[in-house]
């Protein structure tokens, strides 16, 4: 049995023009089964989620899925691993000699633009987070590690009495908390803000001014 544009399609071929637009194709499949399971996993979670939907939604039958994908589970495990990575860019830290006002302000606008733009895969850590991370639990350490220097970071602006004194773990939780706000709950910020839906440009660049301040002046931002 073959797929069409599935790299085993045409064994032997060595036509490198052949070659290349099986590849993209074999590419662009893999695109549409990783959206269509960010989609299914963040509705109905893992337990919930079926390769059956995964297929549907990427307009494949479940046959042609598996030749692209090995489990369910290990189709998660990606997804959870994809969206670590892109986090590491989301909150990675500028030089800390610009200080925390510029820091922190790019960390909370990065943030709250990925919440905005990728509020299903942000909703996916929330709900594997919530059952008590076993599936990412042992994919966290580079994560574990860049939180650690990053609050070290924290604290050493707090020594030199650019912010408040606290737990610099706290303030990184906070923001945290409150830009994952507007993935997990956009229906409802939408809903109480008499906007349609949070991806009106203005109201995106009305929320990140006002969440950014308002973080910046409770961690005491100088």
């Amino acid at each position: 049995m073959s797929v069409e544009g599935h790299p085993e399609d045409s064994a032997g071929d060595t036509d490198a023009p052949a070659t290349r637009g099986r590849s993209r194709k074999y590419t662009q499949v893999l695109g549409l089964i990783n959206q269509a399971a960010i989609e299914v996993f963040a509705s109905e979670g893992l337990a919930g989620a079926s390769t059956q939907a995964i297929a549907d939604k990427a307009g494949l039958s479940k046959a042609q899925l598996h030749y692209y994908i090995e489990s369910k589970e290990a189709l998660y495990r990606q997804v959870l691993q994809d969206i670590l990575t892109d986090w590491i860019v989301v909150f990675g830290f500028s030089d800390e000699a610009f200080g925390p006002r510029k820091v922190l302000g790019d960390l909370i606008h990065r943030k709250m633009v990925f919440s905005f733009d990728h509020p299903l895969r942000s909703r996916i850590f929330t709900a594997e987070m919530m059952r008590g991370a076993p599936v990412v639990n042992d994919m966290m350490d580079t994560s574990k590690q860049r939180t650690d220097q990053a609050a070290a970071v924290i604290r050493n602006w707090m020594n030199q009495g650019l912010m408040d004194k606290s737990d610099p773990m706290l303030v990184l939780f906070h923001i945290w908390a409150v830009t994952q706000f507007y993935a997990d709950h956009a229906t409802q910020a939408a809903y109480y803000r008499g906007a349609a839906t949070l991806g009106d440009e203005k109201e995106r660049r009305d929320l990140i001014e006002q969440v950014t301040e308002f973080l910046l002046k409770g961690a005491g931002v100088k």
